[in-house]
């Protein structure tokens, strides 16, 4: 009796409209996707990227519980891409028709191989190809952007890598905004205060894989004479060839760090009621890594 029901009002949608669920704007159609793993269960933190036939961006979101995505668009041709961690990431292409539902159906997303980590030993930092930036608010409304552009470091992985290691030295005096008054400010005793404190540096032990190619890499910061816990939100991209056949490992990684637990908080700015920075920074590495000797 149930089913006949449920099979009955299924049937006056299908013959209502494919969109009775959805509310539609006019002249607007409907893309759908649903995403599961190789054993039909529902991939929750899917994320969808939808391109116009330009290749430019048009709406972006993640799966809902059930791993399902759908979004109105304007009636035309779209490029759909859903990526996962550890899974290899999925594209179709389809048309979306006035009015009407634009439905890829279930979509399979497959288990993505994990990269081949590093071989152990001593790994360094190559200056060259790689960065350390940040982002801080400026007067609470703007963004400012910076680097350091002195470092150096080095990882020694072992076998397993959980017990790998690395050590990275940053010159403060380095710091870099793209502002030579604002830069000569963050070196001062306000901020950096790179004459008492030349280098900024940073230790770990501590290597936690949290799946697929995510790591948590969890050390000691130092900063402005004093250390605190940070950890790095870590993506491992894998092995490459450099351009004279060197073996390198590539990674990115961000951590947010709060000026206050470093005891950086340019009172004397303060008390004029000018926040210049935020109490907090943004920081993204972009790293590669070649063997050492």
């Amino acid at each position: 009796m149930i089913g006949r029901w449920l099979g009955s009002r299924t049937d006056r949608m299908q013959r209502t409209s494919p969109l009775a669920a959805v509310p539609t704007p006019p002249s607007a159609g409907v893309l759908a996707c649903r995403v599961l793993d190789p054993v039909h269960e529902p991939v929750r933190h899917a994320e969808f990227a939808v391109t116009d036939a330009m290749g430019r961006p048009v709406v972006s979101g993640g799966a809902d519980p059930y791993g399902s995505f759908v979004t109105t668009v304007p009636p035309g041709e779209y490029r759909l891409a859903v990526s996962a961690e550890g899974y290899t990431p999925y594209r179709a292409t389809t048309q979306v028709g006035e009015n009407a539902l634009a439905s890829l159906g279930e979509v399979t997303l497959q288990v993505a191989r994990p990269p081949e980590l590093p071989a152990p030993g001593d790994w360094e930092i190559e200056p060259a190809h790689s960065s350390i930036g940040f982002t801080a608010r400026h007067i609470g409304l703007a963004r400012i952007h910076g680097q350091f552009k002195s470092f150096a470091g080095v990882v020694r992985i072992t076998d397993p890598v959980e017990r790998s290691a690395m050590h990275v030295v940053i010159d403060a005096a380095s710091i870099d905004t793209n502002m030579r008054m604002r830069d000569d400010h963050l070196r001062s005793a306000d901020f950096l205060d790179v004459a008492r404190f030349p280098t900024l540096e940073f230790y770990s032990e501590r290597f936690v894989h949290r799946g697929g190619n995510r790591w948590a890499v969890t050390g000691a910061l130092s900063l402005h004479g004093v250390t605190r816990t940070v950890t790095l939100d870590t993506e491992y991209l894998g092995l490459g060839n450099g351009m004279e056949g060197e073996v390198r490992a590539a990674c990115r990684a961000t951590t947010e760090l709060h000026r206050d637990d470093f005891t950086v908080s340019w009172q004397t700015m303060l008390a004029r009621g000018i926040a210049v920075v935020g109490p907090s920074i943004k920081v993204d590495l972009d790293v590669q890594l070649v063997r050492k000797g």
